[in-house]
């Protein structure tokens, strides 16, 4: 028989409230949706609509007014499941080399922080060179920050995400500053880590090009409050290319998606 497939995220009936009285506001109202084991699932909406407080819901980053948040299969504030996150400014420690800011989370996240001390010079360097080669870093580990472009520093800030083997990788806008081409090529890389390793990955981002060309799942956010209106299955065959976001279908696809936003913003405008 089948096992169901577990359940990494769940929120059931979320609430988020902001202030209190007159000055006030419902953030998210009865949000509710899933992320299973290894699914690719990004979130889109309107600016507003609460992406980034479902972002810190699943992080621990934040509570919820009522309902529940289970992360792991367990209430959040339980034991939590390994995250890595990436956000769009890929903050590094200037004084630091690119292998020893890849190779920060190891200093604080167990098992490896208790024997950090003893492998960094070890099997943790060649995890954060073997990953570098991964993301077409090879080479550049001994550079300082100041030393890349924004490109690569995003690639060594996936690395960073990725060097303690999280079981949920957590995704807030990675490449919104990048320009179109590297942008591009970023996804093909991020495609391939996840086709390669298998981490269920949340990623939260305007570009609705890049949700369909990532994702196995989009979640669409409704706005005032927000919410989860629509829940998609991206069902283009893996690996996707450049040419992939041309084809007719993928078209609808990203067409459809904006039709919704745009409705959700119509309505935030009558509304308010």
């Amino acid at each position: 028989m089948t096992q169901p497939p577990r359940r990494i995220v769940q929120l059931e009936d979320v609430k988020v409230r902001f202030g209190s009285g007159q000055g006030g506001f419902l953030a998210l109202d009865r949000t509710n949706f899933t992320v299973n084991e290894g699914d690719f699932v990004a979130m889109v909406g309107p600016s507003g609509c609460g992406k980034s407080t479902v972002l810190r819901l699943v992080a621990g980053l934040l509570r919820a007014s009522e309902g529940q948040v289970f992360v792991g299969g367990r209430e959040q504030g339980a034991e939590k499941l390994q995250i890595g996150m990436a956000f769009q400014n890929p903050t590094m420690m200037p004084w630091l080399t690119i292998r020893q800011n890849i190779m920060l989370p190891l200093k604080i996240v167990e098992p490896y922080a208790s024997s950090f001390r003893a492998q960094k010079d070890g099997a943790f360097k060649e995890r954060a060179d073997a990953l570098l080669a991964k993301v077409g870093l090879s080479g550049f580990g001994d550079h300082r920050p100041w030393q890349l472009s924004g490109g690569m520093l995003q690639r060594a800030n996936l690395c960073r995400a990725l060097i303690h083997e999280p079981k949920l990788l957590m995704l807030d806008e990675p490449f919104g500053a990048l320009d179109q081409f590297t942008r591009e090529e970023l996804w093909s890389i991020l495609q391939d880590l996840w086709m390669d390793t298998r981490p269920t990955v949340f990623l939260v981002t305007h570009d609705l090009r890049e949700a369909g060309y990532l994702a196995s799942r989009i979640l669409v956010m409704g706005t005032k409050p927000g919410r989860v209106t629509e829940d998609r299955i991206v069902e283009f065959t893996r690996p996707r290319t450049i040419e992939t976001t041309f084809e007719p279908d993928f078209t609808m696809l990203t067409q459809n998606l904006r039709a919704s936003i745009v409705s959700a913003r119509t309505e935030l405008g009558a509304t308010a």
